[in-house]
């Protein structure tokens, strides 16, 4: 019975695949990876054997499908897996020349593709090829690792064994490759009746006859080994129990902090954070032991290739030390590690090994506050502060089952008993040799899979606040942004409607690069509090963008009633100087260069009767771009755009707005037209006034803030670019 895990297995779906067994692949392989706790994100693979007719002779023809190179269990589709004839993978065996040209093997996987199938071919072919049963499943679940990572590793499988009745099988430490898969089959053939393999140090092989069998052993075998972990951890207190508390301001800090630390790590190219505070991850670098289990790196491959081979832990005392403590053991901390990450990168590499990519950590502990990880997008940070999960619970259920053991003769991991001795443990965790980690984290064929993702669109890694982006120009200049890879806060004083821009977003960029919430001109508070959002959802800020303002008409005399004079002045102004002042404070914490894109209008320059406080305001947010140029430099550029009337879209245009300016440039309409005909008049009128005769619409005042905001204007600052059609009463003088 499962106690953990949940059977996803339903024979209805599967007969309505009709006995396709590559979409019955598909379906057993994203069952698995719905659940975390069975495989990490990226984690994994699994396969089938079943007969196909081959293209070319009409013949059945065994062919293997595995997941391809990079793929995803969760979300893989039918097309993401290689199809190979499985005689031609079993055949390669006859060119193998030994474990020192097992990476030469890759370049012939090509070769053995069936029916033309262009999928990249996973370095885990061969461990699939090689197992005797259609079905195998190959997953990392910290259980299993936590067996596979612990110093009494085997003898504990054995007792496994011995409780739920399993014949597993240990297999000492392999690189992935050619070798491994030799290596698994003749565990099998030394070990009839086998049911699964533990890979030391890696994870868990199971498999069946059928691919309902296949699923419902690895489910099973991994929820076993939850009772299993999970039993021997009752009662005992999680790494030796707590040393630091939690902060009860521990956001508030993080928001502080992250800005700085993102600074720090993105000096050669700009990371997206992730803050985790999560129970798990909090109790670990609380912890008596987490400090030094941290730095004994972590052990499954597919943890360090996004963790790298460990975390920097920040050494600073929540209880005991204050902010400005906490800024100097980051600064040092970082300092350490990458002396120490360069010094493993020069220790390890040899002649062929890919340059040494970034010395800094992926993921920083802050004791008291909690995990921050970086990626190049908000996706891959939180999944790496996912696999830094993963190798908290792999190191917890190592520790709860050492028992106080010491290790007597030769590691178990090590398959030559000499080598032994470059595995290292502490409180019954073992981890990997650095020589083996950096054989993986620097591999030429992972190398090849970085090189192969699709390249970086013109926003990313980039954090960009656009205030106003609840409508009008707001809205499209964010879509656009979407569309340029950034990650986006809309913020808007009209809640829903920057929802509904989040959400178009998120269709565009995905719903994790863009997030929304409120923000009050009147109200520095409500700014700080839309800022330090910002900064926990994204880890910092790149670019700030208002196109947000005020317009209110005078009364039916003609006057400005002097309140209004003042919310005008407030909105528009005030509102402009303290974003950026709230800004400001998270520009100079992170140290990259940033930008601000201010909206102003033509009124700046073209004095009206009737809207004199609107005038003005803009008048003085043209010259507030240029203080702020000048103050905020040489860190963050300062421009505007200076549109002429935009009516499309704009909530500064209701109908009763639209009907006044109608009457009051003598525009014949009727009261039965639509909103939007009466706008369109509207429009059509500015327009005949301008040297190019056409509307000023969102879309080309969104343009031009985007260029403001993009690596394309990087040497301007202090300028407005008129947005107008060609006004030229507006023409600067």
């Amino acid at each position: 019975m499962l106690q953990y895990l949940k059977d996803l297995w339903n024979d209805s779906d599967v007969a309505a695949l009709k006995g396709d067994d590559l979409e019955t692949l598909r379906h057993r392989s994203n069952l698995l990876g719905a659940d975390l706790r069975i495989t990490n994100f990226g984690g994994g693979n699994t396969s089938s054997k079943f007969t196909l007719p081959d293209p070319l002779s009409g013949q059945p023809t065994r062919v293997m499908a595995v997941k391809g190179s990079g793929g995803d269990l969760g979300s893989i589709k039918r097309t993401g897996f290689a199809v190979l004839y499985l005689d031609r993978v079993l055949g390669l065996e006859n060119v193998y020349k030994g474990e020192a040209f097992e990476d030469d093997m890759v370049g012939l996987y090509p070769s053995c593709a069936f029916a033309g199938n262009t999928v990249a071919t996973s370095i885990d072919t061969p461990l699939h090829a090689f197992l005797p049963f259609d079905h195998v499943d190959h997953l990392h679940p910290d259980w299993a690792i936590a067996i596979a990572a612990s110093l009494n590793g085997k003898k504990k499988m054995e007792e496994f064994n011995a409780r739920f009745d399993h014949k597993l099988v240990w297999l000492p430490w392999q690189r992935p490759g050619f070798e491994l898969g030799l290596m698994l089959s003749q565990a099998v053939k030394d070990n009839p009746g086998c049911d699964g393999i533990v890979l030391a140090s890696h994870g868990l092989f199971t498999w069946g006859a059928t691919q309902r069998e296949s699923y419902w052993n690895s489910v099973t075998i991994i929820d076993q080994m939850g009772q299993f972990v999970l039993g021997h951890a009752q009662g005992k207190p999680a790494f030796g129990g707590p040393r630091v508390e939690t902060r009860t301001d521990a956001k508030a800090i993080a928001a502080r902090i992250m800005p700085r630390i993102r600074g720090k790590v993105s000096q050669s190219r700009r990371w997206i954070g992730h803050y985790d505070a999560s129970p798990q991850a909090l109790d670990f670098m609380n912890s008596q032991n987490g400090e030094a289990l941290a730095a004994m790196g972590t052990s499954c491959p597919d943890h360090f290739l996004r963790t790298r081979i460990a975390p920097l832990m920040v050494n600073w005392d929540p209880q005991k030390q204050d902010a400005a403590a906490l800024d100097q053991a980051v600064e040092t901390g970082l300092v350490a590690y990458r002396q120490k990450y360069t010094s493993y990168y020069n220790s390890n590499k040899e002649p062929e090994s890919p340059g040494l990519r970034d010395q800094n950590p992926t993921v920083v502990l802050v004791p008291g506050i909690g995990m921050i990880s970086f990626g190049r997008s908000k996706t891959e940070a939180r999944i790496t502060g996912e696999f830094f999960r993963n190798a908290i619970g792999v190191m917890g259920g190592a520790s709860a089952m050492g028992n106080g053991e010491t290790a007597s003769g030769p590691l178990p991991h090590a398959k030559d008993p000499a080598r032994s001795g470059e595995f290292t443990s502490l409180y019954n965790y073992v981890a990997l040799p650095p020589r083996e980690a950096f054989r993986i984290e620097y591999w030429a064929l992972e190398e090849a899979k970085l090189k192969r993702m699709p390249p970086e669109k013109e926003f990313s890694r980039r954090i960009l606040l656009v205030v106003g982006g609840g409508s009008g120009i707001g809205r499209i200049t964010c879509l656009k942004l979407a569309e340029g890879g950034a990650h986006v806060m809309v913020a808007d004083l009209n809640a829903e409607s920057a929802a509904e821009t989040a959400a178009l977003c998120a269709k565009i960029g995905g719903k994790e690069s863009v997030a929304s919430c409120t923000i009050d001109l009147r109200d520095q508070a409500s700014m700080a509090a839309a800022i330090e959002k910002t900064v926990l959802e994204f880890g910092g800020l790149d670019s700030v963008i208002n196109t947000a303002a005020i317009f209110i008409p005078p009364d039916k005399d003609g006057n400005i009633p002097v309140e209004h004079w003042r919310l005008t002045m407030d909105v528009n102004v005030t509102g402009n100087y303290l974003l950026a002042k709230e800004a400001q404070k998270v520009f100079a914490s992170q140290g990259l260069v940033g930008n601000m894109v201010l909206t102003s209008s033509a009124n700046a320059v073209v004095p009206k009767k009737g809207s004199e406080a609107y005038d003005v305001s803009k008048t003085a947010v043209n010259h507030l771009i240029g203080e702020l140029a000048v103050g905020m430099a040489p860190l963050v550029r300062v421009n505007g755009i200076a549109p002429a009337t935009v009516v499309e879209g704009s909530t500064m245009f209701p109908r009763d707005r639209v009907i006044s300016s109608l009457q009051k440039y003598n525009i014949t309409f009727q009261d039965s037209e639509t909103t939007e005909a009466l706008r369109t008049r509207l429009a059509e009128f500015y327009a005949s006034r301008t040297l190019l005769k056409t509307p000023i619409l969102p879309d080309h005042c969104a343009d031009a803030i985007v260029f403001l905001a993009s690596e394309r204007s990087a040497r301007t600052s202090g300028n407005v670019i008129p947005v107008d059609g060609g006004l030229s009463e507006a023409f600067l003088r």
